[in-house]
């Protein structure tokens, strides 16, 4: 089963995403508590619906092993369905379960992102990151280049999932793409730079930089691409190309792991950009 895939199957069936849940755990306690309190209220939910079908009478000339059958996965399409939106349950119990919080810090991503020297991440792509545009466009998006995720995972070993979310995240989920002067895309999906070893076509774009922890306007200088197939490529080389992402590009790491080997590679100075990545892929989960 290849990573994207992996990554749409259910949490509590699958041992792969229960082990990335122990990763985030020890980083992230609170996304990870939010996850397991959701796929608690999952699991009520179906005890709930089963308990339900089972008080209701099954005798009649349609009942049959066949009636049966498909009435069950009727029923998990429910309830997989009341989970994404959820009942509160969830929510209660992340309240119970942190001390001195009264609210549920729902997918609300810092405004701004760090950059460093060799990125530059457009600054409007970091507002409301896990929630730009409709489940649609996040859907499409998901559809639409999770092949070529995988095709730069096979390149690198870093999991798809993980460069699938960096690419959101990056472009506001194809929203907030980085344009050429004529307004067309520069296909530029990862705010990669165009430093002097780059000898390719450029977009230059206003953007943000931070220095001593300040942000600051300037016009930068970023790759520009033939086609989305090109920017996956030229961010798999990337990676290979510059040694401080060694440890990124390790084979074997679960996605958790490697968003955060991402993260202490420098690949950006937000201190959260690991969790982001880490909601995304909880997001790519749902509405892929």
């Amino acid at each position: 089963m290849n990573d994207i895939s992996n990554i749409t199957s259910n949490l509590a069936a699958s041992t792969q995403s229960l082990d990335s849940l122990r990763a985030q755990a020890k980083h992230t306690p609170e996304q990870a508590l939010k996850a397991v309190a959701q796929q608690f209220e999952a699991v009520f939910m179906n005890m709930m619906m089963k308990s339900m079908r089972e008080a209701t009478p099954q005798e009649g000339m349609l009942e049959s092993e066949q009636t049966q059958m498909f009435t069950s996965m009727l029923d998990q399409q429910l309830v997989q369905s009341m989970s994404k939106r959820g009942v509160g349950l969830a929510e209660i119990m992340v309240r119970q379960l942190s001390p001195g919080k009264s609210e549920l810090n729902t997918a609300k991503p810092a405004s701004t992102m760090p950059v460093n020297n060799h990125l530059a991440i457009n600054q409007s792509a970091n507002n409301h990151v896990a929630s730009v545009g409709s489940t649609t466009v996040q859907q499409k998006f998901t559809q639409r280049f999770a092949q070529y995720a995988e095709q730069a995972s096979r390149q690198t070993g870093v999991p798809a999932s993980v460069i699938l979310a960096q690419a959101a995240l990056e472009s506001g989920w194809g929203k907030r793409e980085i344009k050429m002067p004529d307004g067309s895309s520069s296909h530029n999906l990862f705010g990669i730079k165009a430093g002097k070893n780059w000898h390719g076509e450029v977009a230059e774009v206003m953007t943000t930089e931070y220095k001593n922890g300040q942000p600051e306007k300037v016009r930068e200088p970023f790759r520009a691409y033939a086609s989305y197939a090109d920017a996956f490529t030229d961010y798999a080389q990337f990676l290979r190309d510059n040694p401080r992402y060694e440890q990124v590009l390790q084979p074997g790491q679960d996605a958790v792991n490697a968003a955060y080997s991402l993260q202490r590679a420098g690949y950006a100075t937000d201190p959260k950009y690991a969790d982001k990545l880490v909601q995304i892929m909880g997001r790519i989960n749902q509405v892929g």
